[in-house]
This record gives structure tokens, C-alpha cells and sequence, in this order.
């Protein structure tokens, strides 16, 4: 367990990891520091016990672990005036900010600082989020500690930094891919005959219910759709014509459509 944590960037993210690290009594929320331009949103969070700062410096004088989580046209602006500020053998910096590579975030802080790139998504708010890490010069004890406090918020990944991107579209994207899918199940469920908040329910539920069989049984989606296919069934009727229709190509074509966009802006 970390004793202290500095977050630069109150804005959604910084509060969801706070609050994340709070309920899930990690870390206590003396024992963070969170920074905002505009203290007046943290005030929530200060009246819990989490100290608050508009000058981002405090959090590294109080810190030694420090999360960045403000905006990517951010990045520059605030780790350059916070340059000097850095100090090696006391700093790790965690960035969770969207496209920034490690070597920028190296070249703005200008020390030779243990760096851990972080992308969690929207989930984190309830805990349940999905975080891919990737570092290229922490060591083991302090790739773990960030793990741990990532872990209070949801699952990691270790991955390759270069897998960034594709983590961004699998895992961040991937959320908006799969509450598109429980849409479109929660208008077909009106067609044949519920009502919105019980077709909601019994769609979101079953998302959920067929994600954690995945997660706890480790078996291949085939495998469960396997034992709710019965020969000549209704699933696999309904399966089959969703295939005719396009069902898993256009979801690839989509991934790939989102992970080559941002290829394209970042070139």
C-alpha cells in the first residue's frame, strides 16, 4: 500500500480514481492530494478528508507517487512548469492521459524518473474498469504499486507501450462498442414485446452475466455459446442471421476503423 498519492487534474478521471481509492480503502483520503485549476469541484472530496490544491508543485512536494490525469493539450504546459520539481529516487510518475508516449512525458519532465503509462476506462467510476499499463523503466516493486492501486478500480494488464492504441480502442472505445450492442438488444427486446426499463434490465444484466462467466470459467466465448445452441434452436437461428447481416465483420471493421483514426492523428 502507498502511504501518499499526488493527483494533477481534478476534472472527471482524477475525482473517479480518487473516489475509487477511497471507497475501496486502500489508501485514505488523508493520504491524497488532488489538484484543480478551479478548486470549487474538489470541495466534495475535501469535505471527505482529501486535501486539495490549485498549484500542481504541491503535489509533488507531498507525493511520491504521482497520477497525471489532465487533458493531452495539457500535458506540455504542465509538466514543463513542473520540470524542476521532479526529484530522482522519490518521483513515479503515472500518466493516464490519452496518445502521450513515455519518451514525451520523459523529455517534459527532464529526470531520469520511473514513468508508468496508464489507460483505464469510463468504468473506473464504479470500480469495474479495465486498465492496460505499460512502463519502460520502473522497477518490479514500483510497476506492483501502481498495479495495486489500478486493481482497487477495476482489472490490469501489463502490456507493450507500442499496444497503447489498440488498448485504447479494445478496452476505452470498447465500452461505447458494447453499450451500442446493448442498445440495439434493448430495442429488438420492444419489438417482441417489453417495456424499455425491463428490456434494459434484462439486456444490461446479461451483458454482464455472460461477461463474468469469461472472466471466472476462462473458456472461449464458443464454448458458452456452444451450450445455448441446440440443434435446429432459436439461438442459433438468431445467431446465423446476425452473421448474414454482417454482425462480427462490421464489429472488426470498427475496431480497426477507430484504432487506424488514431493512428492518423497521431502521425
Amino acid at each position: 500500500m502507498v502511504s501518499k498519492i499526488g493527483i494533477i487534474g481534478g476534472g472527471n478521471l482524477g475525482m473517479a480514481i480518487t473516489e475509487g481509492l477511497i471507497q475501496s480503502g486502500f489508501v485514505t483520503a488523508g493520504h491524497i492530494l488532488i489538484t484543480r485549476r478551479s478548486i470549487d469541484q474538489l470541495h466534495a472530496l475535501e469535505r471527505k478528508g482529501v486535501m486539495v490544491s490549485s498549484n500542481n508543485a504541491d503535489a509533488l512536494n507531498y507525493a511520491g507517487l504521482i497520477i497525471l490525469a489532465v487533458k493531452p493539450f495539457q500535458v506540455d504546459d504542465v509538466l514543463t512548469k513542473l520540470k524542476g520539481s521532479f526529484k530522482k529516487g522519490r518521483h513515479v510518475l503515472v500518466s493516464v492521459v490519452t496518445g502521450v508516449g513515455i519518451q514525451q512525458l520523459a523529455n517534459l519532465t527532464g529526470h531520469e524518473i520511473p514513468i508508468v503509462r496508464a489507460m483505464p476506462n469510463t468504468a473506473i467510476s464504479i470500480r469495474e474498469s479495465m486498465t492496460c499499463l505499460a512502463t519502460r523503466d520502473a522497477s518490479p516493486e514500483q510497476f506492483q504499486e501502481v498495479s495495486d492501486i489500478f486493481n482497487q478500480l477495476g482489472s490490469t494488464v501489463k502490456i507493450d507501450e507500442k499496444l497503447m492504441d489498440a488498448a485504447t480502442v479494445l478496452g476505452a472505445c470498447g465500452t461505447a462498442f458494447a453499450m451500442r450492442y446493448i442498445r440495439a438488444n434493448i430495442q429488438g427486446g420492444i419489438e417482441i414485446g417489453f417495456d424499455a426499463v425491463t428490456a434494459s434490465l434484462i439486456a444490461a444484466q446479461t451483458v454482464k452475466g455472460a461477461a463474468e462467466l469469461l472472466l471466472k470459467k476462462q473458456t472461449h466465448p464458443e464454448q458458452e455459446i456452444d451450450k445455448v445452441t441446440t440443434p435446429k434452436g432459436c439461438t442459433i437461428a438468431g445467431l446465423n442471421e446476425m452473421e448474414h447481416r454482417g454482425f462480427s465483420s462490421s464489429l472488426i471493421k470498427g475496431l480497426v476503423a477507430s484504432y487506424d483514426k488514431i493512428a492518423q492523428d497521431s502521425a
